[in-house]
């Protein structure tokens, strides 16, 4: 791998996948992509770090624009990404959003603003960043899915907009694995469970957990599953530990 790219760069498991990519003596660049990166201490003491292999920009996945912009800048420097992750997501956040616990719950505006990260935005950046990983040589574009997103795997019910959400990321998965096939035999496009992880997306809810890992592990341990996968895998669904997930 020369080129690497991950959005969602400065949440737990986004900077994660960033150090554990930077650590790499094949990756030549690091593209990094946040909401706010210049405000995330954690990203900018990477950046001091890293000697120019990082690079920072601007990606909002609820704003198209800011892609494309990120994809243009990117296209400046490199013909070729040999690998992307998909990252960011969201759960719950400052202004009340949370995860329904019954139907009554239910409400169209966060049902909206939870599609909008966790689903669309992600198909935003295959729709811009795509054509990177059309140049014929081994390709793997990764994203961040959720166990909870498996319809076959549901049986406690409940987080009606994160279930739908990351299944509906699945879906977006499996069909642009499916396209990308046809622009590289060698392309890799599959979703991924990252396990239970400590980050801020997990903290009110990881009294439940029978595995809580750090984002280092659970990033150290995807990427080993990655590294194993064939061509032959792609469209799939996968945890941490490497085992296939239902639909």
């Amino acid at each position: 791998m020369r080129y690497v790219l991950v959005q969602g760069a400065s949440g737990g498991i986004g900077l994660a996948f960033v150090r554990h990519l930077l650590k790499r003596s094949d990756v030549e660049t690091v593209f990094a992509g946040a909401r706010s990166p210049g405000s995330s201490e954690a990203l900018q003491s990477i950046l001091r770090e890293a000697g120019g292999r990082l690079q920072l920009q601007r990606c909002d996945v609820t704003d198209e624009a800011s892609i494309a912009d990120w994809a243009t800048e990117v296209k400046r420097r490199t013909d070729r990404l040999d690998f992307i992750a998909n990252v960011s997501g969201i759960l719950h956040d400052a202004d009340g959003l949370g995860p329904e616990r019954r139907i009554e719950h239910a409400d169209p505006a966060q049902l909206q603003k939870v599609f909008a990260v966790n689903a669309f935005g992600p198909l935003l950046v295959a729709k811009h960043f795509h054509p990177l990983l059309h140049h014929g040589e081994r390709a793997v574009f990764a994203h961040l899915s959720a166990r909870v997103g498996s319809i076959g795997d549901n049986r406690l019910g409940g987080w009606y907009a994160y279930r739908a959400s990351k299944a509906a990321l699945n879906q977006f998965v499996r069909t642009m694995a499916v396209e990308l096939k046809r622009r590289n035999k060698n392309a890799i496009c599959v979703a991924l469970h990252p396990g239970t992880v400590d980050t801020e997306l997990t903290k009110p809810f990881q009294k439940s957990a029978k595995v809580l890992f750090t984002p280092d592990d659970s990033v150290s341990k995807m990427m080993k599953v990655l590294t194993e996968l064939t061509p032959a895998a792609t469209g799939g669904f996968f945890a941490y530990d490497g085992s296939t997930i239902d639909w």
